[in-house]
């Protein structure tokens, strides 16, 4: 949740003498695929190729994390301009955005290979399988960030450039490397990071801040908490197994359930308050108010399962997690749509 980052967890491979040859074919398994895999390690003969090289790279920026992260950021673009923003000012936010949470991530991955060694989630991370040292990970992640501080303030304006900046090091110095390990409410506060986006998307077109990228600062904010805690549930040994005091590991089910359930309803309050205070057309009230009501019911339905059972897999906590990626992405498509159509 780094202002374009958003944090991961992770996972090793380990070697079987039985299957080398297999192995060896079955290699086309790219450097970004970050799913959960055996705990098998991949045999490697010689050195990696170039591709595996840039793949290992690509993986490195978490590349479904600035997905996210950008798709908060173009969105309020549209509503900061009434219409249809510059496309070459669009380009050159997403370059600079996209680099930007990369340099995020990639130093995250530094900092976390340690932890991504242990959960099985992110063992098939380039750290922890070796695809690149911690020292070449540093000095790519700081490049990226270099450029990409650069690049915004050049091409976009300044105020942009140093919100990303404060985005990026608030996620590196205040989530991953304060709170993500000390407290359970690393996620809430560390997950303002990932509320920076909207912004910068605001500040790319108009040069300064205002209230309806607040707004929509708050909804990212009141979000992140239901979304990781849903997540952090299903791999609730994982994050135990690590060490990492996510909400899940130090209360009962219940108690995740019961707030996730408070932050839903905050984050469904905040996103109507955007109705009045940038003085949207029908379609967004409509869209919030659908998609916040269709949140709430898997957020109590979460809840209520927690009542029942402490399982992980039973609680079907990913149906949340999955679900609130929805209702983001279809909330802020919602916030372009709007203004297109109210012209």
């Amino acid at each position: 949740m780094t202002a374009w980052a958003i944090k991961e967890h992770s996972i090793e491979v380990s070697v079987t003498a039985v299957e080398p040859y297999a192995r060896v074919r079955s290699r086309a398994s790219s450097a970004i695929d970050s799913s959960p895999a055996d705990d098998d390690h991949e045999l490697q003969v010689g050195p990696p190729s170039w591709w595996h090289v840039l793949g290992a790279y690509v993986a490195l920026t978490k590349p479904r994390i600035v997905e996210l992260l950008l798709l908060t950021t173009v969105p309020v673009m549209f509503l900061a301009s009434r219409g249809v923003p510059s496309l070459w000012l669009v380009l050159w936010t997403v370059v600079g955005g996209t680099l930007a949470a990369g340099s995020a991530n990639a130093l995250n991955c530094v900092v976390d290979r340690d932890i991504d060694e242990q959960m099985k989630r992110t063992r098939r991370r380039p750290l922890p399988r070796h695809q690149i040292t911690p020292g070449s990970a540093l000095v790519f992640g700081v490049v990226l960030g270099v450029v990409a501080t650069l690049l915004l303030g050049l091409a976009v304006n300044w105020l942009s450039s140093l919100l990303a900046l404060a985005a990026n090091a608030f996620y590196v110095l205040g989530y991953t490397m304060v709170l993500k390990r000390r407290t359970s409410q690393n996620i809430v506060w560390g997950g303002a990071a990932g509320c920076f986006p909207a912004l910068i998307g605001w500040t790319a077109v108009t040069g300064s801040l205002a209230w309806p990228p607040v707004v929509l600062f708050m909804v990212v904010f009141c979000w992140t908490p239901p979304h990781f805690w849903s997540l952090a549930i299903r791999y609730r040994d994982d994050y135990a197994a690590a060490a990492v005091p996510m909400l899940p590991v130090v209360v009962s089910s219940y108690e995740v359930g019961k707030r996730i359930v408070v932050y839903s309803w905050l984050t469904v309050a905040a996103s109507l308050v955007l109705w009045p205070v940038a003085s949207t057309g029908w379609v967004y009230p409509t869209a919030a108010a659908v998609l916040g009501a269709a949140f709430l019911v898997e957020a109590h339905a979460l809840w209520q399962r927690s009542r029942r059972s402490e399982d992980p897999v039973g609680l079907k906590a990913m149906r949340l997690f999955h679900g609130s990626n929805a209702y983001l992405a279809l909330l802020f498509l919602a916030v372009a749509i709007d203004p297109l159509l109210m012209s």
